[in-house]
């Protein structure tokens, strides 16, 4: 089992930043890909940015190139997505996602608005 326990969600105004932390219970080198997914009311859940553990690779949504980036803390066992010049409609919940062993983990969730 992986217990993830994301942090940094907030209330912010558009241009604002934010950084977000997912924290995981295991050694992130048990981990082979660490992700940040994002939902808005009505909309269906979609992929903002990956880490591959092993690697520190990432890869970002291209709504989100250029703003948003994702790293990782290897001593912490903590991924974080750093998001810059944010506009209202990155307005959702952020839900961390790691694949673990075959097995898909999330976290509870944390709220991001931005106000225009």
């Amino acid at each position: 089992q992986v217990q993830l326990v994301e942090s940094g969600g907030d209330l912010v105004q558009a241009g604002g930043s934010l950084r977000l932390s997912c924290a995981a219970s295991v050694s992130i080198f048990s981990i082979s890909l660490m992700g940040w997914y994002r939902q808005a009311p009505g909309k269906q859940r979609e992929l903002v940015a990956t880490v591959i553990s092993s690697t520190g690779t990432t890869n970002v949504a291209d709504s989100v190139k250029g703003r948003f980036t994702s790293s990782r803390d290897n001593d912490k066992n903590t991924v974080y997505l750093q998001m810059n010049s944010l506009k209202p409609e990155d307005t959702a919940v952020y839900y961390c996602m790691v694949i673990r062993a075959g097995k898909q983990y999330w976290g509870q969730g944390t709220q991001v608005t931005v106000s225009s």
